[in-house]
C-alpha cells in the first residue's frame, strides 16, 4: 500500500479509501491510484483485513439436502441476495444428520464466516438452548419455534388448508394428501397436514386416515411409491395433495404409469412452487411460499445482526403465500400459466414459541 501511495502521489489513507470503495474521492484521485494498482500489482491482504474489521464478509448457509430442489433453488436465491450486499455465501450440507446440524451451531468452522443462516430438520424443540449463539443467526423452517435468533418461516397452515380448498372447489371429494410423517408434533409435515385437515373440514369432506400416504424423505421416488401404494391398494382418489413439489412429480410419474389422466381423473397439486413445475408434463400447480421473500429477508434479517444496525428483540417473519394453478388442476388452458390466488398476507411478529404446534401456526394478524 505503501508502494502505491508512492507512485499515485497520495496518502496511504487515500489508497485505503479506493481499495474499500469510498466514494467521497475525486475522480482524478481515483484514477492515479487505480493505475497504481494496475501497475504494481497490488492485491489487498484479506486476512490481515478481516483481522483488522473482525469480519470475513462471508455468510453460511446450511441446508439438509441440495439435491431437492427446493433447497437448490432457495440457495441460489440466498447467494444473489448476498452479492448484492458485497458478501459470498458459503454452503453447508446437513444432510439429514443431528450430528451435523449440531456442529453447524457449535462446530470449529463457525469462525470461518460472519453469520449463519440454517435450516434444521433433525434438531427441534428440545434443543434450543443450542440455538443461544454469539454469533448472528437467522433460523428457516418449521422444525425450531421460539429460538433466540430471529426466524423465517411460512404460511404452511393456512397454505395447506388453501391448496385443499381449491381441489375441493373443483369438485373432488376423495382428496389424498402424500408426504405424512405419521405422529409427527412439529415440522412440515405436521403443520401441511393440520392445514390439509382444516381444509377438508371447511370443505364439509370427511376426513379419512385411507387417503394419507406417507413418506420419509420428500422425494420424487418416494412421492412416486406412495401414490403407487394408495391406487394398488385400491383407494378411491380424485384428488392429491402433495405435501411438497417432489413428491407431486413422483405422484404424478404413479399416476401416468397406471393410465390415470391427470386432471380428468385425478387432480394434483403441490407445495413450493419450484421451477419444475412449470416443465412438468401436465404443469404441475402449487402453493408458492414466497421463496424469494424467504431468502432476501433472511440475508436482510442476518446483514442487519451483522452490522449491528439492529439490536432489539428477535423477529419472526411469514412471507406471503399464493396458489398457482396450472393443468394439473385443469386451471388453464394447454400450455398457460396460471393466474396467482394469495392465500395469506404474510407479516412480522415476535419470535415466541409455538405452544401448540399441531394446531396453529404464527399467523401475522
Amino acid at each position: 500500500m505503501q508502494d502505491v501511495a508512492a507512485r499515485a502521489g497520495v496518502s496511504i489513507k487515500t489508497v485505503s479509501n479506493v481499495v474499500n470503495g469510498y466514494p467521497h474521492i475525486r475522480p482524478a484521485t481515483r484514477e492515479r491510484v487505480e493505475e497504481a494498482i494496475d501497475h504494481l500489482g497490488y492485491r489487498i491482504n484479506e486476512t490481515a483485513r478481516s483481522l483488522r474489521t473482525r469480519r470475513t464478509d462471508m455468510i453460511t448457509l446450511a441446508v439438509p439436502e441440495l439435491s431437492l430442489p427446493y433447497f437448490a433453488e432457495l440457495a441460489d436465491s440466498v447467494i444473489q441476495a448476498a452479492d448484492a450486499r458485497g458478501l459470498t455465501v458459503l454452503i453447508e450440507q446437513t444432510s439429514h444428520g443431528r450430528a451435523r446440524e449440531v456442529d453447524v451451531l457449535t462446530g470449529k468452522r463457525r469462525n470461518m464466516t460472519d453469520g449463519l443462516i440454517f435450516s434444521p430438520l433433525e434438531l427441534g424443540p428440545e434443543d434450543l438452548a443450542l440455538f443461544d449463539v454469539d454469533f448472528p443467526l437467522v433460523v428457516l423452517g418449521e422444525r425450531v419455534f421460539g429460538a433466540p435468533a430471529d426466524h423465517v418461516t411460512m404460511n404452511n397452515v393456512a397454505a395447506a388448508k388453501a391448496a385443499t380448498l381449491h381441489l375441493a372447489s373443483l369438485g373432488r371429494k376423495r382428496i389424498a394428501v402424500v408426504g405424512g410423517h405419521e405422529g409427527e408434533q412439529v415440522g412440515s409435515a405436521a403443520l401441511r397436514t393440520t392445514g390439509y385437515r382444516q381444509g377438508l373440514e371447511e370443505a364439509g369432506l370427511p376426513y379419512d386416515p385411507a387417503l394419507v400416504a406417507e413418506a420419509g424423505l420428500w422425494h420424487r421416488s418416494t412421492g412416486a411409491e406412495a401414490m403407487g401404494t394408495l391406487l394398488d391398494d385400491g383407494v378411491e382418489v380424485d384428488g392429491v395433495f402433495a405435501l411438497n413439489d417432489a413428491l407431486a412429480l413422483g405422484a404424478l410419474h404413479a399416476l401416468h404409469t397406471r393410465g390415470l389422466d391427470v386432471p380428468g381423473d385425478v387432480a394434483v397439486i403441490g407445495f413450493d412452487d419450484i421451477d419444475d413445475a412449470r416443465y412438468s408434463v401436465p404443469t404441475l400447480s402449487s402453493v408458492d411460499p414466497g421463496r424469494e421473500q424467504i431468502a432476501q429477508t433472511a440475508v436482510d434479517l442476518l446483514v442487519a445482526r451483522i452490522t449491528g444496525t439492529e439490536t432489539g428483540p428477535f423477529r419472526r417473519v411469514i412471507p406471503d403465500s399464493r396458489i398457482i394453478g396450472r393443468e394439473s388442476t385443469g386451471d388453464v388452458p394447454e400450455g398457460g400459466e396460471g393466474r396467482p390466488v394469495a392465500v395469506q398476507e404474510g407479516g412480522i411478529e415476535p419470535a415466541q414459541p409455538l405452544t401448540e404446534p399441531m394446531a396453529s401456526e404464527p399467523v401475522a394478524t
